[in-house]
C-alpha cells in the first residue's frame, strides 16, 4: 500500500496551540495532549480571572477611600461619602477617589467641603 501524504490543517492547528504554549515548561511544552489540555485550562483561567479582577480592584478602592475617610475625618465612612456624592451629582468615580485618598489627601478634603458647600 502507497503512503498518502496528508493535508496540512492537523499540523497547522498544532503549531498553533504550540504557540500559544511558547512560555510552558516541561511536558506541557512538548506533548500535544498535554499542550491542548493546559493552553484550554490558560484560557478558561484568564477569562474568569478578567472578571475577577474586575471585583478585586473595586474592593481595593472602596478599601482604600473607607480608609482615608476615616483617617482624615472627611465623612467618617465610604458610605455616607459616596452617599453624599451621589445627592449631590458629583461624578467621581471609585478609582479616581482612591488615587486622590493615597496621593493627596488634602484633596479629598477639599471635595468633602465641595460636597457641603453645594445648596
Amino acid at each position: 500500500m502507497t503512503r498518502v501524504p496528508r493535508g496540512y490543517i492537523a499540523r497547522r492547528r498544532r503549531t498553533k496551540m504550540r504557540s500559544f504554549a511558547s512560555n510552558f515548561r516541561g511536558a506541557h511544552l512538548r506533548l500535544n495532549r498535554m499542550i491542548t489540555q493546559q493552553v484550554r485550562r490558560a484560557f478558561v483561567s484568564s477569562h474568569r480571572d478578567r472578571g475577577r479582577q474586575k471585583r478585586d480592584f473595586r474592593r481595593l478602592w472602596i478599601t482604600r477611600i473607607n480608609a482615608a475617610t476615616r483617617v482624615y475625618n472627611v465623612f467618617n465612612s465610604y458610605s455616607k461619602l459616596i452617599h453624599n456624592l451621589s445627592k449631590k451629582e458629583l461624578i467621581l468615580n471609585r478609582k479616581m477617589l482612591a488615587q486622590v485618598a493615597v496621593l493627596n489627601p488634602n484633596n479629598l478634603y477639599t471635595i468633602s467641603n465641595k460636597i457641603r458647600t453645594i445648596n
